[in-house]
Protein backbone atom coordinates (compact mmCIF):
# COMPACT_ATOMS: atom_id res chain seq x y z
CA UNK A 1 0.00 0.00 0.00
CA UNK A 2 1.80 3.60 -0.80
CA UNK A 3 -1.08 5.47 0.58
CA UNK A 4 -1.62 5.26 4.00
CA UNK A 5 -4.45 3.07 5.04
CA UNK A 6 -7.07 3.06 7.46
CA UNK A 7 -6.34 0.63 10.52
CA UNK A 8 -9.62 -1.26 11.80
CA UNK A 9 -8.55 -3.43 15.25
CA UNK A 10 -10.47 -6.36 15.63
CA UNK A 11 -12.41 -8.54 13.33
CA UNK A 12 -15.76 -8.73 14.82
CA UNK A 13 -19.10 -7.43 13.79
CA UNK A 14 -18.45 -3.69 14.22
CA UNK A 15 -14.60 -3.84 12.80
CA UNK A 16 -15.91 -5.97 9.53
CA UNK A 17 -18.82 -3.34 8.87
CA UNK A 18 -16.61 -0.65 9.61
CA UNK A 19 -13.40 -2.17 7.51
CA UNK A 20 -15.77 -2.81 4.60
CA UNK A 21 -17.59 0.78 4.92
CA UNK A 22 -14.20 2.39 4.84
CA UNK A 23 -13.18 0.67 1.64
CA UNK A 24 -15.97 1.28 -0.24
CA UNK A 25 -14.92 4.83 0.31
CA UNK A 26 -11.75 3.96 -2.15
CA UNK A 27 -9.05 4.25 0.99
CA UNK A 28 -6.78 1.03 1.68
CA UNK A 29 -8.00 -0.28 4.82
CA UNK A 30 -5.98 -2.96 6.88
CA UNK A 31 -7.79 -5.08 9.53
CA UNK A 32 -5.69 -6.75 12.16
CA UNK A 33 -7.45 -9.36 14.55
CA UNK A 34 -5.25 -11.30 16.85
CA UNK A 35 -7.19 -14.66 16.82
CA UNK A 36 -6.42 -16.82 13.77
CA UNK A 37 -9.63 -16.04 12.01
CA UNK A 38 -11.93 -12.70 12.39
CA UNK A 39 -15.28 -13.19 13.43
CA UNK A 40 -14.31 -15.75 16.36
CA UNK A 41 -17.37 -14.47 18.71
CA UNK A 42 -19.70 -13.92 16.10
CA UNK A 43 -19.93 -17.54 15.13
CA UNK A 44 -20.85 -18.48 18.75
CA UNK A 45 -23.38 -15.99 19.36
CA UNK A 46 -27.28 -17.05 19.77
CA UNK A 47 -26.21 -20.06 20.40
CA UNK A 48 -24.75 -20.87 17.12
CA UNK A 49 -27.45 -19.17 15.55
CA UNK A 50 -26.88 -15.34 15.40
CA UNK A 51 -29.80 -12.77 16.61
CA UNK A 52 -28.62 -10.41 14.24
CA UNK A 53 -31.14 -7.58 15.02
CA UNK A 54 -34.75 -7.18 15.98
CA UNK A 55 -38.00 -5.61 13.98
CA UNK A 56 -38.55 -3.02 16.87
CA UNK A 57 -38.77 0.30 15.94
CA UNK A 58 -36.52 3.42 16.71
CA UNK A 59 -37.84 3.99 20.17
CA UNK A 60 -37.90 0.82 21.10
CA UNK A 61 -34.82 0.10 20.29
CA UNK A 62 -33.11 3.08 21.60
CA UNK A 63 -35.07 2.17 24.95
CA UNK A 64 -33.27 -1.01 25.64
CA UNK A 65 -29.79 0.64 26.02
CA UNK A 66 -31.21 2.70 28.93
CA UNK A 67 -29.69 5.95 29.64
CA UNK A 68 -27.22 5.94 27.14
CA UNK A 69 -29.50 5.11 24.23
CA UNK A 70 -29.91 8.10 22.89
CA UNK A 71 -26.33 7.99 22.30
CA UNK A 72 -27.11 5.79 19.41
CA UNK A 73 -30.09 7.76 17.26
CA UNK A 74 -27.06 8.67 14.71
CA UNK A 75 -25.80 5.56 14.21
CA UNK A 76 -29.17 3.80 13.87
CA UNK A 77 -30.72 6.84 11.49
CA UNK A 78 -27.42 5.94 9.47
CA UNK A 79 -27.89 2.26 9.14
CA UNK A 80 -30.86 0.48 10.49
CA UNK A 81 -32.85 -3.19 11.58
CA UNK A 82 -33.78 -2.73 7.94
CA UNK A 83 -30.46 -1.53 6.25
CA UNK A 84 -28.91 -4.64 7.78
CA UNK A 85 -31.83 -7.12 7.08
CA UNK A 86 -31.55 -5.47 3.09
CA UNK A 87 -27.46 -5.71 3.42
CA UNK A 88 -27.77 -9.53 4.53
CA UNK A 89 -30.64 -10.44 1.73
CA UNK A 90 -28.82 -8.59 -0.62
CA UNK A 91 -25.41 -10.49 -0.25
CA UNK A 92 -27.31 -13.90 -0.03
CA UNK A 93 -28.49 -14.49 3.03
CA UNK A 94 -32.26 -15.47 3.92
CA UNK A 95 -33.58 -14.34 7.13
CA UNK A 96 -35.98 -15.26 9.24
CA UNK A 97 -38.05 -13.42 11.90
CA UNK A 98 -39.05 -15.07 15.51
CA UNK A 99 -40.67 -14.34 18.69
CA UNK A 100 -40.04 -11.23 20.16
CA UNK A 101 -39.03 -9.64 16.85
CA UNK A 102 -35.62 -11.58 16.45
CA UNK A 103 -34.40 -11.83 13.44
CA UNK A 104 -32.19 -14.81 12.77
CA UNK A 105 -30.36 -16.58 9.65
CA UNK A 106 -33.09 -18.82 7.79
CA UNK A 107 -30.11 -21.63 7.94
CA UNK A 108 -29.73 -21.01 11.70
CA UNK A 109 -25.67 -20.61 11.43
CA UNK A 110 -24.31 -18.00 12.37
CA UNK A 111 -21.24 -19.06 10.60
CA UNK A 112 -23.49 -17.84 7.36
CA UNK A 113 -23.16 -14.19 8.87
CA UNK A 114 -19.66 -14.71 9.38
CA UNK A 115 -18.43 -15.63 5.74
CA UNK A 116 -20.97 -13.33 4.24
CA UNK A 117 -18.65 -10.25 6.15
CA UNK A 118 -15.60 -11.99 5.05
CA UNK A 119 -16.50 -12.50 1.57
CA UNK A 120 -17.67 -9.20 1.47
CA UNK A 121 -14.49 -7.19 2.67
CA UNK A 122 -12.38 -8.96 0.52
CA UNK A 123 -14.08 -7.67 -2.63
CA UNK A 124 -14.48 -4.56 -1.00
CA UNK A 125 -10.36 -4.87 -1.11
CA UNK A 126 -9.95 -4.86 2.66
CA UNK A 127 -6.18 -6.54 3.56
CA UNK A 128 -6.57 -8.84 6.85
CA UNK A 129 -3.73 -9.35 9.22
CA UNK A 130 -4.53 -12.28 11.93
CA UNK A 131 -2.30 -13.22 14.26
CA UNK A 132 -1.52 -9.75 14.87
CA UNK A 133 -2.09 -8.05 18.32
CA UNK A 134 -2.27 -4.27 18.86
CA UNK A 135 0.10 -3.33 22.17
CA UNK A 136 -0.85 0.35 21.38
CA UNK A 137 -1.11 3.50 19.14
CA UNK A 138 1.14 5.70 17.80
CA UNK A 139 0.96 9.77 18.23
CA UNK A 140 2.32 12.21 17.32
CA UNK A 141 0.42 15.23 19.55
CA UNK A 142 -3.19 14.33 19.38
CA UNK A 143 -3.49 12.98 15.85
CA UNK A 144 -2.87 9.08 15.87
CA UNK A 145 -0.39 8.12 12.82
CA UNK A 146 0.10 4.33 13.57
CA UNK A 147 -0.06 1.32 15.93
CA UNK A 148 2.42 -0.78 17.62
CA UNK A 149 1.75 -4.50 17.15
CA UNK A 150 3.75 -7.45 19.02
CA UNK A 151 5.79 -7.58 16.08
CA UNK A 152 5.97 -3.93 14.33
CA UNK A 153 4.69 -0.14 14.08
CA UNK A 154 2.47 -0.01 11.07
CA UNK A 155 1.85 3.57 9.97
CA UNK A 156 -1.69 4.65 9.07
CA UNK A 157 -4.50 7.95 8.03
CA UNK A 158 -6.71 6.57 11.14
CA UNK A 159 -8.01 3.67 13.59
CA UNK A 160 -11.01 2.27 14.19
CA UNK A 161 -10.73 0.62 17.16
CA UNK A 162 -13.54 -2.28 17.76
CA UNK A 163 -11.85 -4.72 19.60
CA UNK A 164 -15.15 -5.94 21.64
CA UNK A 165 -15.29 -6.18 25.70
CA UNK A 166 -14.43 -8.89 27.84
CA UNK A 167 -16.94 -11.57 27.34
CA UNK A 168 -16.13 -15.05 25.91
CA UNK A 169 -12.31 -13.90 26.56
CA UNK A 170 -11.50 -17.34 24.67
CA UNK A 171 -12.87 -15.91 21.49
CA UNK A 172 -10.24 -12.95 21.56
CA UNK A 173 -12.47 -10.74 23.55
CA UNK A 174 -10.40 -10.14 26.55
CA UNK A 175 -10.18 -6.27 26.93
CA UNK A 176 -7.57 -5.44 25.03
CA UNK A 177 -9.37 -2.22 23.52
CA UNK A 178 -9.93 -0.60 26.93
CA UNK A 179 -5.79 -0.64 27.69
CA UNK A 180 -5.42 0.44 24.40
CA UNK A 181 -8.17 3.81 24.62
CA UNK A 182 -6.82 4.42 28.32
CA UNK A 183 -3.26 4.53 27.16
CA UNK A 184 -4.01 7.76 25.21
CA UNK A 185 -6.37 9.10 27.88
CA UNK A 186 -10.19 8.18 26.96
CA UNK A 187 -11.88 7.17 30.65
CA UNK A 188 -13.56 3.86 31.11
CA UNK A 189 -16.55 3.31 32.52
CA UNK A 190 -15.51 0.57 34.77
CA UNK A 191 -16.54 -2.98 33.45
CA UNK A 192 -18.39 -5.81 34.39
CA UNK A 193 -20.20 -8.89 33.18
CA UNK A 194 -24.24 -8.08 31.72
CA UNK A 195 -26.33 -10.96 30.48
CA UNK A 196 -24.79 -13.12 32.68
CA UNK A 197 -26.13 -15.81 35.28
CA UNK A 198 -26.57 -15.45 39.04
CA UNK A 199 -25.14 -17.29 41.73
CA UNK A 200 -27.39 -17.61 44.97
CA UNK A 201 -27.26 -18.68 48.60
CA UNK A 202 -28.30 -22.43 49.45
CA UNK A 203 -28.49 -25.14 47.88
CA UNK A 204 -31.93 -25.13 46.19
CA UNK A 205 -31.43 -24.29 42.76
CA UNK A 206 -28.70 -27.45 43.23
CA UNK A 207 -31.49 -29.73 43.62
CA UNK A 208 -33.28 -28.05 40.76
CA UNK A 209 -30.49 -28.28 38.03
CA UNK A 210 -31.42 -28.58 34.65
CA UNK A 211 -35.53 -27.47 35.28
CA UNK A 212 -36.44 -25.16 32.79
CA UNK A 213 -39.60 -22.45 33.85
CA UNK A 214 -41.37 -21.17 31.01
CA UNK A 215 -43.58 -18.42 31.66
CA UNK A 216 -42.93 -17.15 34.86
CA UNK A 217 -42.82 -13.55 37.01
CA UNK A 218 -38.95 -13.09 38.08
CA UNK A 219 -38.95 -9.68 40.16
CA UNK A 220 -35.30 -8.31 41.35
CA UNK A 221 -35.23 -7.47 44.93
CA UNK A 222 -32.92 -4.63 45.82
CA UNK A 223 -32.50 -4.43 49.76
CA UNK A 224 -35.87 -5.92 49.99
CA UNK A 225 -37.22 -3.29 47.29
CA UNK A 226 -38.73 -4.46 44.23
CA UNK A 227 -36.30 -2.39 41.76
CA UNK A 228 -37.14 -4.44 38.52
CA UNK A 229 -38.93 -7.75 36.89
CA UNK A 230 -39.44 -9.49 34.19
CA UNK A 231 -41.76 -12.20 32.87
CA UNK A 232 -40.37 -15.41 30.61
CA UNK A 233 -38.29 -18.61 30.45
CA UNK A 234 -35.81 -19.50 34.15
CA UNK A 235 -33.34 -21.54 34.04
CA UNK A 236 -31.86 -23.52 37.36
CA UNK A 237 -28.14 -24.12 37.73
CA UNK A 238 -26.00 -26.20 40.06
CA UNK A 239 -24.53 -22.51 40.56
CA UNK A 240 -27.86 -20.41 40.36
CA UNK A 241 -30.04 -19.65 37.66
CA UNK A 242 -29.41 -18.50 34.10
CA UNK A 243 -32.26 -17.94 31.17
CA UNK A 244 -33.81 -15.08 29.90
CA UNK A 245 -35.64 -13.31 32.12
CA UNK A 246 -32.46 -14.03 34.76
CA UNK A 247 -30.05 -12.34 32.11
CA UNK A 248 -32.38 -9.83 31.49
CA UNK A 249 -32.28 -8.62 35.12
CA UNK A 250 -28.81 -9.30 35.69
CA UNK A 251 -27.22 -5.91 34.61
CA UNK A 252 -28.77 -4.10 37.96
CA UNK A 253 -28.05 -7.32 39.77
CA UNK A 254 -24.53 -7.13 38.78
CA UNK A 255 -24.37 -3.31 39.59
CA UNK A 256 -26.32 -4.03 42.72
CA UNK A 257 -23.96 -6.66 43.85
CA UNK A 258 -20.69 -4.56 43.77
CA UNK A 259 -22.43 -1.55 45.28
CA UNK A 260 -22.78 -4.40 47.89
CA UNK A 261 -25.96 -4.39 48.49
CA UNK A 262 -28.56 -7.11 49.35
CA UNK A 263 -30.06 -8.97 46.02
CA UNK A 264 -32.26 -11.06 46.19
CA UNK A 265 -34.96 -12.39 42.97
CA UNK A 266 -38.89 -13.40 43.69
CA UNK A 267 -40.42 -15.72 41.43
CA UNK A 268 -44.10 -15.91 40.82
CA UNK A 269 -44.63 -20.02 39.62
CA UNK A 270 -48.16 -18.78 38.71
CA UNK A 271 -48.46 -15.42 37.28
CA UNK A 272 -51.86 -16.11 35.81
CA UNK A 273 -53.00 -16.92 39.04
CA UNK A 274 -53.66 -14.14 41.95
CA UNK A 275 -53.68 -15.51 45.22
CA UNK A 276 -57.16 -15.96 45.88
CA UNK A 277 -57.69 -18.26 42.72
CA UNK A 278 -54.21 -20.12 43.43
CA UNK A 279 -56.12 -20.81 46.95
CA UNK A 280 -59.05 -21.72 45.63
CA UNK A 281 -57.36 -24.28 43.65
CA UNK A 282 -55.59 -25.40 46.23
CA UNK A 283 -58.66 -26.33 48.75
CA UNK A 284 -60.17 -28.05 45.53
CA UNK A 285 -56.90 -29.88 44.89
CA UNK A 286 -56.96 -31.46 48.17
CA UNK A 287 -60.54 -32.01 48.68
CA UNK A 288 -60.65 -34.27 45.55
CA UNK A 289 -57.33 -35.80 46.52
CA UNK A 290 -58.21 -36.12 50.11
CA UNK A 291 -56.24 -39.84 51.15
CA UNK A 292 -52.87 -38.92 48.88
CA UNK A 293 -49.80 -37.40 50.17
CA UNK A 294 -48.79 -33.89 49.59
CA UNK A 295 -45.82 -34.84 47.85
CA UNK A 296 -48.48 -36.19 45.22
CA UNK A 297 -50.58 -33.90 44.67
CA UNK A 298 -48.39 -30.91 44.10
CA UNK A 299 -47.26 -32.66 40.87
CA UNK A 300 -50.33 -31.42 39.69
CA UNK A 301 -49.15 -27.51 40.17
CA UNK A 302 -45.39 -27.83 40.15
CA UNK A 303 -42.72 -29.27 38.17
CA UNK A 304 -41.66 -32.69 40.06
CA UNK A 305 -37.95 -31.49 40.68
CA UNK A 306 -39.70 -28.52 42.40
CA UNK A 307 -41.71 -30.60 44.97
CA UNK A 308 -39.11 -31.39 47.14
CA UNK A 309 -37.55 -28.00 47.87
CA UNK A 310 -41.33 -26.50 47.66
CA UNK A 311 -42.10 -29.05 50.79
CA UNK A 312 -38.82 -28.63 52.75
CA UNK A 313 -39.04 -24.27 52.50
CA UNK A 314 -42.65 -24.38 53.65
CA UNK A 315 -41.35 -26.54 56.58
CA UNK A 316 -44.33 -29.53 55.86
CA UNK A 317 -43.88 -33.29 55.82
CA UNK A 318 -44.49 -34.78 52.26
CA UNK A 319 -46.63 -37.67 54.00
CA UNK A 320 -49.04 -35.44 54.73
CA UNK A 321 -52.50 -35.84 53.37
CA UNK A 322 -54.34 -33.48 51.12
CA UNK A 323 -56.64 -33.91 53.78
CA UNK A 324 -54.76 -33.07 56.87
CA UNK A 325 -52.99 -29.91 55.34
CA UNK A 326 -54.00 -27.00 57.84
CA UNK A 327 -54.81 -23.74 56.75
CA UNK A 328 -51.31 -22.40 57.92
CA UNK A 329 -49.99 -24.41 55.67
CA UNK A 330 -52.27 -23.88 52.68
CA UNK A 331 -51.02 -20.31 52.67
CA UNK A 332 -47.16 -21.11 53.27
CA UNK A 333 -47.67 -23.37 49.97
CA UNK A 334 -49.78 -20.88 48.03
CA UNK A 335 -47.00 -17.93 49.32
CA UNK A 336 -44.39 -19.96 48.12
CA UNK A 337 -45.81 -20.61 45.04
CA UNK A 338 -45.90 -16.80 44.04
CA UNK A 339 -42.72 -15.86 46.15
CA UNK A 340 -40.14 -18.00 45.87
CA UNK A 341 -37.32 -16.18 46.90
CA UNK A 342 -33.93 -16.84 46.49
CA UNK A 343 -30.92 -14.50 47.76
CA UNK A 344 -28.00 -13.67 45.17
CA UNK A 345 -24.62 -14.02 46.02
CA UNK A 346 -22.62 -13.32 42.97
CA UNK A 347 -22.44 -13.77 39.29
CA UNK A 348 -20.95 -15.85 36.77
CA UNK A 349 -17.36 -14.63 35.15
CA UNK A 350 -17.09 -12.92 31.69
CA UNK A 351 -16.19 -16.37 30.29
CA UNK A 352 -20.15 -16.95 30.66
CA UNK A 353 -21.23 -13.22 30.20
CA UNK A 354 -23.14 -12.57 26.70
CA UNK A 355 -22.10 -9.05 26.69
CA UNK A 356 -19.92 -6.72 29.06
CA UNK A 357 -21.10 -3.40 30.47
CA UNK A 358 -19.01 -0.24 30.60
CA UNK A 359 -16.71 0.70 28.64
CA UNK A 360 -14.95 3.71 26.62
CA UNK A 361 -16.75 6.63 28.19
CA UNK A 362 -19.59 7.67 25.63
CA UNK A 363 -19.79 11.47 26.50
CA UNK A 364 -15.63 11.18 24.83
CA UNK A 365 -16.86 10.27 21.38
CA UNK A 366 -18.85 12.06 18.70
CA UNK A 367 -22.15 10.22 18.29
CA UNK A 368 -22.17 11.97 14.34
CA UNK A 369 -19.33 9.96 13.26
CA UNK A 370 -18.37 7.59 16.41
CA UNK A 371 -14.69 10.18 16.61
CA UNK A 372 -12.70 10.14 19.34
CA UNK A 373 -13.13 13.77 20.92
CA UNK A 374 -9.94 13.50 22.47
CA UNK A 375 -7.81 12.06 19.23
CA UNK A 376 -7.55 13.17 15.82
CA UNK A 377 -8.09 10.19 13.15
CA UNK A 378 -9.53 7.59 15.81
CA UNK A 379 -12.95 6.21 15.91
CA UNK A 380 -14.65 4.04 18.08
CA UNK A 381 -17.15 1.31 17.78
CA UNK A 382 -18.87 -1.88 18.77
CA UNK A 383 -19.42 -3.49 22.25
CA UNK A 384 -15.91 -1.52 23.52
CA UNK A 385 -18.32 1.35 24.16
CA UNK A 386 -20.29 2.08 27.29
CA UNK A 387 -23.19 0.70 25.32
CA UNK A 388 -25.56 -2.42 26.47
CA UNK A 389 -28.76 -3.82 26.38
CA UNK A 390 -31.08 -6.71 26.96
CA UNK A 391 -31.06 -9.65 24.18
CA UNK A 392 -33.24 -9.82 21.48
CA UNK A 393 -30.63 -8.75 18.90
CA UNK A 394 -30.20 -5.18 20.17
CA UNK A 395 -26.67 -5.35 20.60
CA UNK A 396 -25.66 -6.70 17.44
CA UNK A 397 -27.36 -3.89 15.59
CA UNK A 398 -25.24 -1.38 17.55
CA UNK A 399 -22.12 -3.00 16.76
CA UNK A 400 -23.11 -3.22 13.16
CA UNK A 401 -24.16 0.27 13.45
CA UNK A 402 -21.43 1.91 15.20
CA UNK A 403 -19.09 0.12 13.10
CA UNK A 404 -20.86 1.20 9.18
CA UNK A 405 -20.65 4.44 10.68
CA UNK A 406 -17.14 4.68 11.84
CA UNK A 407 -15.91 3.14 8.78
CA UNK A 408 -18.32 5.54 6.82
CA UNK A 409 -16.53 8.62 8.89
CA UNK A 410 -13.24 7.20 8.79
CA UNK A 411 -12.92 6.92 4.84
CA UNK A 412 -14.39 10.55 4.64
CA UNK A 413 -11.46 11.34 7.21
CA UNK A 414 -8.65 10.20 5.36
CA UNK A 415 -9.76 11.92 2.08
CA UNK A 416 -9.42 15.19 4.20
Amino acid sequence: MTQKPIIVIGGGPAGLMAAGKAAESGAPVLLLEKMKKPGRKLAITGKGRCNLTNIADMDAFLSRFGKNGRFLRQSFQSFFNDDLMEFMRKRGLELVTERGGRVFPASGKAQAVVTLLVDWIHRCGVTIQTGTSVKKLLLEGDRVTGVRTHKEDLACSSVILATGGASYPATGSTGDGYRIAELVGHHIVPIRPALVPLETKGDSALKMSGLNLRNVGVRLLINGKKKADGFGELVFADFGITGPVTLQLSGMAVDALINEDRVGVSIDLKPALDENKLDARLLRDFAKRAREPISSILRGLLPPQMVPVCLETTDISPEKTGATISAPERRRLKNWMKNFQLDITGHRPFSEAIITAGGINTREIDPRSMASRQIKGLFLAGEILDIQAHTGGYNLQAAFSTGWLAGEAAGRYGKD
